[in-house]
């Protein structure tokens, strides 16, 4: 295979067999790289067009009904609250992008696939389902990473800093968006191997597989040099297509399902020790201690996301009877019960991903508000279990 770079954003690859690949590399939220994206495709003349991006996303931002078919209450019950979080932290930040450089997100990925129409040139959606890359990433995270996951999410979601145009052009630079990749890395390696690492395969594959002599792919600029690295090795031979490996969610780990238990256990261990070797008052001592710290922590995520009061009442309530069983949590509880005392209207969901790029937008939007409560209430209860611990280790010794 034969790479030429023609441009920051712009390559040619030609393969053992002739056919050629043109990679767009683009920012997704520059305007820029919508008119660049039309030109590569009027010069170019492809016979066929790749895009980054799955069904799923692709059908949501063509019919721009993203959200309006939610479930909210049946996202929870499910146990997706902190995934459909994960999903709005990421449309809120291109968002708020592509207010800044008046570029709807995706925009030149739409605009491609418009003009593929137009021009009846077949196309292929070559990205790996979007729900497959965020369960992936947490499933193979350790906990340490997924609280790490977590703390970056709630910064992108209520951060408020401007990015300039030169700036987000900046960014096409495959050097610049390389680095920031390494930095990922260094910090949250299971996530960059699955947000970066194997979407590159995929996408370089799923590229590679497509009909055409002459495709076109319009991807993001930070996808290029894994895309053609990757692509080197699939005309070389040295790498099969087959993607099974990166298109399966791994089933929870061992480990989490110990971790899951683990913490009921000991605290039930812990004050079943202190009533049989200490006495009937010191495990009640130990009991209210326990039921304190849990209960006041849980509160206090309330409190901060404004949960309805009724709903504040509920969760402190049952926040120690969520902490022994693995299979509910208190955010799931607190989630749902704000979903009924303020069910979400048709403008709540109208309006969801423009509220979503403020933090006020978080409080008066019911949908986002719901899952404001389900994060707070959740972190707050967490937060609690590790406070508890060492105070009753102490009571013990």
């Amino acid at each position: 295979m034969i790479a030429e770079k023609l441009s920051d954003t712009f390559h040619r690859l030609t393969f053992s067999d002739g056919r050629q690949i043109i990679l767009v590399g683009t920012a997704h939220v520059s305007k820029e790289s919508v008119d660049e994206v039309s030109a590569y495709i009027d010069s170019e003349e492809p016979d066929h067009i790749c895009l980054e991006l799955d069904d799923g996303r692709f059908k949501n931002k063509e019919e721009e009904s993203s959200w309006s078919n939610m479930d909210i209450k049946k996202v929870l019950k499910e146990g997706k609250g902190f995934l459909l979080i994960v999903n709005m932290a990421l449309a809120s930040f291109q968002k708020r992008m592509g207010n800044q450089t008046e570029s709807a997100p995706g925009e030149e990925i739409l605009g491609a696939a418009r003009i593929a129409k137009e021009r009846e040139i077949p196309y292929s959606l070559c990205d790996r389902d979007i729900q497959i890359t965020f369960k992936r990433a947490w499933r193979l995270s350790n906990l340490w990473n997924k609280a790490k996951l977590i703390a970056t999410i709630i910064s992108a979601v209520f951060s408020n800093e401007e990015i300039s145009k030169e700036d987000l052009e900046e960014l096409k630079k495959g050097d610049i968006m390389q680095n920031m990749m390494d930095e990922m890395a260094k910090e949250l390696p299971a996530v960059k191997t699955v947000l970066i690492d194997e979407r590159d395969r995929y996408l370089a594959t799923s590229i590679y597989l497509a009909p055409g002599d002459k495709k076109l792919a319009v991807i993001g600029a930070g996808h290029q040099n894994g895309i053609i690295d990757t692509m080197k090795k699939l005309d070389s031979g040295e790498l099969k297509t087959n993607l099974d490996d990166i298109t399966e969610v791994p089933p929870p780990g061992k480990a989490g399902k110990i971790l899951s238990w683990a913490f009921p256990i000991l605290i039930i261990g812990f004050l079943a020790f202190g009533f049989i070797n200490f006495g009937q008052k010191e495990g009640i001592r130990m009991f209210g201690y326990w039921l304190a710290v849990n209960m006041s922590f849980t509160a206090l995520g309330a409190i901060i996301s404004l949960a309805h009061p009724l709903n504040t009442l509920v969760s402190i309530l049952s926040a120690p009877l969520t902490s022994l069983h693995p299979g509910i949590g208190i955010g799931m509880v607190s989630g749902l019960m704000q979903a009924t005392l303020r069910k979400p209207k048709v403008k709540d969901f109208e309006s969801l991903s423009n509220d979503a790029i403020t933090l006020k937008g978080w409080y008066k939007n019911r949908v986002l508000h719901i899952l404001l409560v389900f994060l707070m209430t959740s972190l707050g209860a967490s937060i609690g279990n590790v406070v508890v611990f060492p105070m009753l280790l102490k009571m013990l010794l």
